[in-house]
């Protein structure tokens, strides 16, 4: 686009690039805001909020106007704590698994589209990125289990490993539907095919994925309620049977991360969602984001985040929905649903995708 704005205007467009070193600087802000900000307006709204009118309560409000201020108190008293571990830890990779866990978010969010050019990397293969880095977190989550020297946090992180093991193959299938549909796995490309495409010849509502591709995405987020571990799939940390599972002997800083790290997840997930199935940053082109050059408009660099972070919240919002709402599994259940009901639904819904793309 900027190639062409050169062409088309050559006596106003200046000759200007921005360093390595401030791109990094600006990439690695944007990084910490995209992967942060989620995460503290997700605690306030869902944990804090929400959940407290779903249960005829105000929640915190004592701490700033209606409890704004609370979630700074609640990182204050948990910065303060003593970071303790246990007397028999491995303590060199039991300090080393709530960043593990932390670092998986960090990379995952360098996939995700802002915008027609506001984005981390512009992978070929982003999808593909982002399902493999996704499962990196269940390596923090074996490694905090087993070296906390907790029978309780070594079940806890167990069942964790089999949970997100069962629930990843799910998960890829339904994101192959899309990569069908798109012919690309590139996310921005996924995007753009979403608001410029056509549903029966009628291109004003574009075609977001999740009307083609309904059954993927409620595969997709059952999915990623099970990644999360947020009930009905939280047998991990199960309080009445673990305790807290493989965070049951972190404190301070280190559980801190790990709370972190679980909300951070939920959005990074969620923005993945939103530009697999909901448009990601656009909105259908025919009502608005082309300029005269026939490419997408450059406001839509910073109007683009604003709707992404809108949907994300959306996204967000039904997963603390199910999560307050519905009991825990047992683990026997678990299981079978993953690899009786899930697997096969998403295999039969990338044959039939595959089948119609080829068909019409």
């Amino acid at each position: 686009m900027l190639a062409q704005l050169a062409a088309e205007f050559p006596d106003f467009w200046p000759e200007w690039s921005i360093p390595y070193w401030l791109m990094s600087i600006l990439r690695v802000v944007g990084g910490l805001v995209a992967v942060l900000l989620p995460a503290g307006g997700i605690v306030y709204l869902f944990l804090f909020k929400m959940m407290s009118f779903m249960q005829s309560r105000l929640g915190p409000m004592e701490a700033g106007p209606y409890g704004s201020m609370q979630l700074l108190a609640e990182v204050g008293k948990w910065m303060q704590k003593e970071d303790l571990a246990p007397e028999n830890a491995d303590l060199r990779i039991y300090r080393m698994a709530p960043l593990i866990v932390l670092l998986s978010t960090f990379l995952l969010i360098v996939v995700v589209p802002f915008g027609p050019q506001a984005w981390f990397t512009n992978f070929e293969t982003g999808i593909f990125y982002a399902l493999a880095v996704g499962s990196v977190s269940v390596l923090g989550i074996l490694i905090a289990g087993w070296s906390s020297a907790n029978k309780y946090s070594l079940l806890g992180g167990l069942r964790a490993g089999g949970q997100l093991i069962a629930y990843e193959l799910p998960m890829v299938l339904a994101t192959l539907g899309v990569v069908i549909q798109a012919e690309s796995m590139n996310l921005n490309r996924i995007i753009e095919v979403q608001n410029t495409g056509e549903i029966f010849g009628i291109g004003w509502f574009g075609n977001p994925f999740i009307i083609t591709q309904f059954v993927g995405f409620l595969i997709f987020m059952i999915a990623v309620q099970a990644e999360l571990t947020q009930a009905p799939f939280d047998m991990p940390i199960a309080e009445s049977e673990l305790v807290s599972g493989y965070m049951t002997e972190y404190s301070g800083f280190r559980f801190l991360i790990f709370f972190i790290a679980e909300f951070a997840t939920a959005g990074v997930f969620s923005f993945i969602a939103a530009a697999l199935f909901l448009g990601g940053w656009g909105v259908p082109f025919e009502w608005f984001g082309w300029d005269n050059l026939g490419d997408v408009a450059w406001w839509m660099n910073f109007v683009g985040p604003v709707i992404m972070f809108t949907k994300m919240f959306a996204l967000v919002g039904v997963i603390m929905w199910v999560r307050f709402s519905y009991p825990r599994f047992r683990e026997d259940q678990l299981q079978t649903f993953a690899w009786k009901v899930l697997i096969p639904l998403a295999l039969a819904n990338t044959a039939v995708t595959a089948i119609l793309k080829v068909v019409l």
